[in-house]
Parts: C-alpha cells; sequence; structure tokens
C-alpha cells in the first residue's frame, strides 16, 4: 500500500478504527494483500486486516464493528471466493478459532479446518463429514456455502449455530441459517452479514474401518477429476433441468435419472474446456473450474467465469449460478466481451 492510499485508508475509516478498544486495535494492519490468503492467490489489499484467534475477541470485534457501522467481512480458509484486484474496503478478520469438543455432538469452532474435522472425527470412529474428504476450507466457509458432495451436506448434521447478529452473541437453531443448495442467509445477508463463531454437529458412531473405507473412494474420484492448480472449487451451481439432462452430452446415467445438468457437462459442450484469459483459464481436467495458471489478476477468472456463463446462455439458454463468491471491491465490473 501507498502512502497515500494509507492515507486515504485512514481518512476513511480511521475514526472507526480508532474508537476500538486497544486490545482490538492491537491485532489490525493496514493494507494486507488478499492475494495471501485466498485459495485463487488473487485479491488486492483489504483497509484492515485482523487474525483472531480468540472466539471471545472475535465476537467482540464484530459487535463492535456491527456498532461501528464498519464493514467487515469474515475469512476463512479462503476458498470458494474471489477477491478483486481493488480490494475489499473495511475490515477483514480471519478467523482461526477452531477449538472443538468432538462427540457424537460435536461442537466446532468455525476456524477449524473441515479436512482436519473429518480426520479427527474418523479417529473417534464418528461417521457423517465422510464427503468432506478432500474440500478444503474452513467449517464457517462450508456453512456459508452448504458445502457438500457426492449427496451429502454439511446441513444435514447441523443442530445449532452460535451467532453474533446485530450486535447480540447467541445460539440459534440450524433452521435460523435458511440452508440451501450451496447457499444459506450467510451469502445472501447485506454488507453487515451475521457471523457464526461456532456449530453444534450430529455425528453417528461407525468403525474406522467403514468410514475409511467410505472416504478413500469418494477421494479417488475428486483426485481423479479435479484440478491441482490454484482454484477456489467448483464456480458455478449445477443446475435441474429435465429438458437439458436428456439432452446434453457427458452426463453419467444417474444425474440425467434426476434431471441434474453439472455445469461442467455444458461447459464441455461449449467448447469451454480450457479456455484461457490471462492468467486464468478454466481446466482441462475439470470444466466447471477456474484456475489460475500463473499470475492471474481476478479481473483475469471473472472475465473467464462471465464468458463461459454467456456462452451457456446463448446455447442453452440456462443462466448459471456462481458457487464462488466475489468479495471486495467490483463496482463498475463490466461483462467480458471474451
Amino acid at each position: 500500500m501507498t502512502q497515500m492510499d494509507a492515507q486515504t485508508v485512514a481518512e476513511e475509516w480511521g475514526p472507526a478504527v480508532r474508537n476500538l478498544p486497544l486490545r482490538l486495535r492491537s491485532v489490525l494492519r493496514a493494507g494486507e494483500p488478499m492475494c495471501r490468503h485466498t485459495s485463487l492467490r488473487v485479491g488486492g489489499p483489504a483497509d484492515w486486516f485482523a487474525e483472531v484467534d480468540d472466539s471471545n475477541i472475535l465476537a467482540e470485534l464484530v459487535q463492535t464493528a456491527q456498532s461501528a457501522r464498519l464493514p467487515y467481512f469474515l475469512l476463512g480458509e479462503g476458498t470458494n471466493i474471489c477477491v478483486s484486484d481493488r480490494g475489499v474496503r473495511g475490515l477483514v478478520i480471519h478467523n482461526r478459532c477452531h477449538s472443538l469438543d468432538l462427540g457424537r455432538r460435536c461442537t466446532v469452532e468455525t476456524g477449524h479446518n473441515l479436512m482436519r474435522l473429518f480426520l479427527l472425527a474418523m479417529r473417534a470412529e464418528l461417521s457423517g463429514l465422510e464427503y468432506a474428504v478432500g474440500i478444503p476450507g474452513s467449517v464457517g466457509g462450508a456453512l456459508a456455502s452448504n458445502a457438500g458432495a457426492y449427496q451429502a451436506q454439511i446441513c444435514d448434521l447441523v443442530e445449532e449455530v452460535e451467532v453474533v447478529d446485530e450486535g447480540l452473541r447467541q445460539w440459534r437453531p440450524a433452521a435460523w441459517m435458511e440452508f440451501r443448495y450451496r447457499d444459506s442467509r450467510l451469502r445472501r445477508s447485506a454488507a453487515e452479514r451475521p457471523v457464526v463463531l461456532s456449530a453444534r454437529m450430529r455425528l453417528l458412531p461407525s468403525t474406522h474401518k467403514a468410514i475409511r473405507e467410505k472416504a478413500r473412494k469418494l477421494q479417488t474420484q475428486r483426485i481423479l477429476s479435479q484440478p491441482w492448480e490454484s482454484s477456489a472449487g467448483s464456480f458455478f451451481k449445477n443446475s435441474v433441468n429435465h429438458a437439458l439432462a436428456q439432452t446434453v452430452p457427458n452426463i453419467r446415467p444417474e444425474a440425467r435419472a434426476a434431471d441434474k445438468v453439472p455445469t461442467a457437462a455444458l461447459s464441455e459442450a461449449c467448447g469451454m474446456k480450457g479456455f484461457r484469459f490471462g492468467g486464468a483459464a478454466i481446466s482441462a481436467r475439470h470444466a466447471n473450474f477456474i484456475v489460475n495458471c500463473g499470475g492471474a489478476t481476478a479481473g483475469d477468472v471473472r472475465t473467464v467465469a462471465d464468458t463461459l456463463k454467456r456462452r451457456v446462455l446463448e446455447q442453452f439458454g440456462l443462466a448459471l449460478e456462481e458457487e464462488v463468491m466475489y468479495v471486495g471491491d467490483w463496482s463498475g465490473w463490466p461483462e467480458s466481451d471474451g
């Protein structure tokens, strides 16, 4: 961040930041490049950035930001997001809170790594998280996007969540999350969105061998189909459309019977597999992954995404919906001409 940029940040958000208690101000730093914290390796600077590993500090920081009307974004492990090259206005809070009380009724803080949670559950012979093997990111990110795979999703396990909403910290039932396919109220809220601190989930007893074998099969499928380059995961949600499910090639029989249309199949049918703009491309291994081939900008990534979206609309009349969230200052972003 240049001296002029730092001065602008201080003038715009300085009063709100200066009003934070000293114990909260001490964890802040200005102008943190978000490309260091996202799986796509893209993103400009956050005006202010805080890394927090204590849930009480996290709750207090969010409550204070909500009261001060200081814009904020809660960051997990940086998967499933594409941060603007212009960066993020206001405050980015990196949630590193990972306390865990593991049992059939599991209580976990949302900064906990999802894959590690599965591994610990497997060692304790607790089933339910097998689908998470190989899924990167935090528990909080999984909750926000209702992460899932292979006919399972995290909402199937959640009993209640601990939230900070409008300055109040309280436990709420799972219905409060308004889970949908790859979606929850956390994605649909305004800038001052609620924050989930912890979740309680139901896990089922099983054997280490049975859990491991199920997870191994799912992991093999993932390894064979997904790219190794930096990405944000599946970029667009899959669709349900009877007519397209019967006519688009390369759809598995079980998906076709359920009228499911994978975006990867639509992408391939449009000839978009391998399409490249700047440093970003649609993966040659999986046509619903946009990868950073080296030196990509967030603008490159979004241009590729916009191009795929437009081609699918033109060829199939279907409007794709992003699974990846665009975060930060995207004001005035044009549609791609690619």
